[in-house]
This record gives structure tokens, C-alpha cells and sequence, in this order.
């Protein structure tokens, strides 16, 4: 029973650092010489990415630099000492950015309505300056597929684009690269490794605000197709790598007007032939 267990996580090890290489290589998210701000925010995603990359780091042929990135938005309750004692335990380069950005969003938000947009805007805003000011060219984020595929029907259900997270893309500010290792990686896989890894997670729900109703229902409707419909969501994320813009409405994509039919005397030649 031990050897099974031993050999189910060597294998869920070795798929996870796969699909990093992968999504790398694909998108071409890590170059030489490059100095990678990676956010971590205490959760289980952000500690997986940080762990792959710097094993990643031993390894590749090539050379990039990693800082551990947190920032502290003073949200109640945040135990502001288990980063940095992680960070320090396992000799990992960090930065704790404090910001006390939590009692702007909470005097400008409604009360009842969710934190969450304010938060992430001033958030990017903070974390895209550091990066710019300290010479990093691109900031890693621990967004998964499942993450990928969410954010797809959100803004499809909510907001009436076919828009989702792309595992790379120009900062706000147009100074940074964002990338997303994680993007070939499920949700459950990562839960599986941070808990292997035993990472000393800091819950999520700290600032008690109202959850993300929103993402949460799409969050159940994916999970319900993912367990009666398996292969659903794979098909669908791969559906994000193989547009067909012809086929879709957007003008801006595809040169409609110029669409004609042939000519008659060039079908006679057709029929001819």
C-alpha cells in the first residue's frame, strides 16, 4: 500500500513539473536572463508554482532569477509571520510588500457587495510598481486551468465576451510580462501536491467579505460536468487554443466585407473543369 502511495505521488510530481515545461516552453514564459517576480500569497496555488519553479530553476539549461512576492494588504486576521518564515526555513529570496490597502477598499465598497474587484486592482497596481522599479520583467501568477476555464464562462455568461486568462500577456502599465506556469495544471492536482508538500497555508477568507458568488456558481456547474461528463472540461480548455475566427462574429478578427461569391463566368469555368 505505501509503494502504490509513493508511486502515486511520484507520478502526480512528475505530470505537474510536465505541464509547467510545457506551458514554458509553449509560450516561451521563462528566457535567459530573466527576473521573475513570483507572487505568493500564502494559498495553495501560489506555493506550488513557487515550489515547481525553483525546482525548475536547479535544472533548466538556462538562467532566470526568482523573488518570492508577497504583498500584506492588512487584511484582519493575516498571519503575517508564515510566509516569512517559510520564505526563511527554505533559504527562498522574498519581499513582503505592506500596504494597508484594506481600509481604502473597505470605506469605498457597499456594504454587503464583495471586496474582491477593488482589492486585485489595487493589488496589480502595487506589485506592478515594485516589479518596475526593482528591475523585474516579468511577474508569475499561480492561476491554474480550472481557474482559465472559469474566468472563460464568467465572462461569457456575465459579461458577454469570449475572453478568458492568457498564460502570457503585457502588464496594465505596459512594463511587464505577466506569465502563468500553471495554466496546463488542474486544481486538484495542485491541491494534491501542497498537500504532499505540507506548504503552511493561509486561508483565503480573511477580510470577511461575501465570497465571489458569481465564479463560485461556475465553480459547482464545472465541477457537476467534470464528474458526469469526464473529458468535458479538458475539450473545453483545449477549445481556447483552436479558434476558428471565421466562424464567430467578431469583425475586428475576421474581414467579412471582403467575403464574395465567385463570378459567373468564373463558375462556368468551374463546372467546366
Amino acid at each position: 500500500m505505501r509503494n502504490k502511495k509513493e508511486y502515486s505521488n511520484k507520478k502526480l510530481i512528475k505530470k505537474l513539473r510536465q505541464e509547467m515545461g510545457k506551458a514554458i516552453s509553449d509560450f516561451s514564459l521563462i528566457e535567459p536572463g530573466d527576473r521573475i517576480a513570483v507572487c505568493v500569497s500564502g494559498g495553495k496555488d501560489s506555493y506550488t508554482m513557487l515550489d515547481l519553479l525553483l525546482t525548475l530553476q536547479k535544472h533548466a539549461p538556462i538562467e532566470f532569477e526568482i523573488l518570492a512576492l508577497n504583498l500584506d494588504q492588512k487584511q484582519p486576521g493575516f498571519l503575517e509571520d508564515v510566509l516569512p518564515a517559510y520564505f526563511e526555513s527554505s533559504d527562498i529570496p522574498f519581499k513582503i510588500i505592506e500596504e494597508d490597502t484594506f481600509s481604502l477598499v473597505k470605506n469605498m465598497v457597499p456594504k454587503g457587495k464583495t471586496y474582491c474587484g477593488w482589492c486585485s486592482r489595487f493589488r496589480r497596481g502595487i506589485i506592478y510598481k515594485f516589479a518596475r522599479q526593482n528591475g523585474f520583467n516579468k511577474i508569475a501568477l499561480g492561476h491554474h486551468r480550472d481557474d482559465i476555464v472559469e474566468t472563460l464562462f464568467l465572462n461569457l455568461f456575465y459579461g458577454g465576451k469570449l475572453k478568458a486568462m492568457p498564460p502570457k500577456l503585457l502588464s496594465d502599465d505596459g512594463a511587464n510580462v505577466i506569465i502563468r506556469p500553471l495554466s496546463y495544471s488542474r486544481e486538484k492536482d495542485i491541491a494534491r501536491y501542497a498537500d504532499l508538500r505540507k506548504f503552511p497555508i493561509i486561508p483565503c477568507n480573511l477580510c470577511g467579505a461575501q465570497k465571489n458568488l458569481q465564479r463560485q456558481a461556475i465553480k459547482s456547474m464545472l465541477q457537476s460536468w467534470d464528474r458526469q461528463y469526464p473529458g468535458r472540461i479538458e475539450s473545453i480548455f483545449r477549445s481556447l487554443g483552436d479558434v476558428v475566427p471565421s466562424h464567430l462574429f467578431d469583425q475586428g478578427l475576421h474581414d467579412f466585407a471582403s467575403i464574395i461569391s465567385a463570378q459567373p463566368k468564373e463558375l462556368k469555368l468551374m463546372n467546366l473543369i
